[in-house]
């Protein structure tokens, strides 16, 4: 890092705990609520606004530690923006400026969903127009994300093969194992088959947090892993269950914030503890707010049930989808520059890469399509917001909120 940006990394790593001085977290905070408060446009977009705002405007950090952030969160499961977000706040202020820059970003957006929980509760899901427009937006949104992965993850014959059986598998066997079991087996094609190009090594300044902390915070991620399924099984508890799933589903997330509706739809609409027809509304209500994707998880604690519900259900489905995030940036940072430059690795997450296209393909079709269309005036819906977000290039906020009120006029009108 240069100038301004490598003070706050020498703060946090010789600071107490790790912990970041006060003024620096307020800073972090309130920086990061901004962006919480403006960042539309999905992951990609976040990139950009983080990169404007944290290095050429308050030049924190310098191009290339940026990009060796970037590059990491991309490699690591989870919510890459959100987690080059966390990296930034740590070398600014330590493990608190971590937290901080993670509550400013993630919290506008959740409230926002948690709100619009509470509104269906009152209003219903069943036959309300708008409502069955954010459906339909959904399936323009999801699909548009499945046709840029599949561009960008599975270019040539063998990843496109990989995503195609993944697929497969996935409508076969829609349930949490069944989706990690296609990931394990894609990382295990992708080392047998796929070439990896290990990458160059960096030249990136010494990693705000050290070797023994980064190895246990991986040491407790394997843990929890590993653990809470076990648990959930000795203890019976909803309130476990619920934290198990959404960790589990956050752990597993690779390739972008709109492959966690498939692992998050296989762990609450098969037990009941969510409608298909939330799931999906929800779904489509997350892409008009700005901030991360998984702030959808809030959504659902929201409006599941039995209880933890309501805002204690959200923070608690909140703070388990998004712990593995913490967990893996402060783990992978004192080991980043030796991994990405083993080919095994690349290899391996090539397919890893190329199974998540099939899985999102999957989820298009259940619950996305089955829930949405039901008529051919929904299909023309549907093509009229894809060709509005995929040709148009609209943002996909202003979509939603046409294909919502298209919805309303179709319901006046009969389909």
């Amino acid at each position: 890092m240069s100038g301004e940006g490598a003070a706050p990394g020498a703060e946090a790593r010789t600071g107490p705990a790790a912990g970041g001085h006060a003024s620096h977290v307020l800073e972090v905070l309130g920086v990061a609520t901004r962006l919480g408060l403006t960042s539309f446009g999905g992951p990609i977009a976040h990139l950009g606004y983080f990169r404007e705002e944290y290095v050429v405007r308050r030049k924190w950090l310098d191009e290339a530690t940026y990009a060796d952030l970037v590059a990491l969160c991309q490699f690591l499961p989870g919510p890459a923006s959100s987690q080059v977000g966390i990296a930034i706040g740590v070398a600014r202020a330590g493990l608190l400026g971590g937290l901080a820059a993670w509550l400013g970003f993630t919290l506008p957006s959740a409230i926002a969903l948690v709100a619009f929980a509470y509104g269906i509760q009152m209003l219903g899901v069943a036959d309300t127009g708008w409502l069955h427009g954010l459906k339909v937006a959904a399936v323009a949104v999801v699909a548009l994300a499945v046709w840029g992965m599949a561009r960008a993850l599975a270019p040539d014959r063998e990843r496109a093969t990989i995503a195609l059986l993944s697929a497969i598998g996935a409508v076969l066997w829609p349930t949490g194992m069944g989706q990690v079991t296609i990931i394990v087996v894609a990382a295990l094609v992708g080392l047998r088959v796929l070439p990896g190009a290990a990458a160059p090594a960096s030249a990136q300044a010494r990693p705000p947090v050290g070797r023994r902390l980064g190895a246990a915070a991986l040491v407790l991620f394997g843990s929890l892993l590993a653990a809470l399924p076990i648990a959930r099984q000795l203890m019976p508890s909803h309130a476990l269950a619920v934290f198990e799933s959404f960790f589990r589903a956050g752990s597993l997330v690779f390739g972008g914030g709109h492959v966690v509706l498939p692992l998050l739809q296989a762990e609450v609409v098969p037990p009941g503890w969510v409608t298909g027809e939330q799931f999906v509304a929800g779904y489509g209500a997350a892409q008009a707010v700005p901030g991360p994707l998984f702030t959808f998880a809030a959504y659902l604690g929201a409006v599941m049930g039995p209880a933890p519900s309501g805002v204690m259900g959200a923070a608690l489905a909140l703070a388990a989808v998004f712990l593995p995030s913490f967990l893996l940036v402060i783990g992978a940072l004192p080991f980043w520059d030796t991994l990405r430059g083993r080919s095994g690795f690349q290899a391996a997450l090539r397919g890893i890469n190329a199974a998540v296209v099939g899985l999102l393909l999957a989820a298009l079709y259940q619950p996305v399509w089955t829930s949405a269309i039901r008529a051919p005036a929904d299909v023309a819906l549907a093509l009229a917001a894809f060709g509005t977000l995929a040709v148009w290039k609209a943002p996909a906020w202003l979509v939603v909120l046409l294909t919502a009120g298209g919805g309303a006029v179709l319901s006046l009108v009969g389909r």
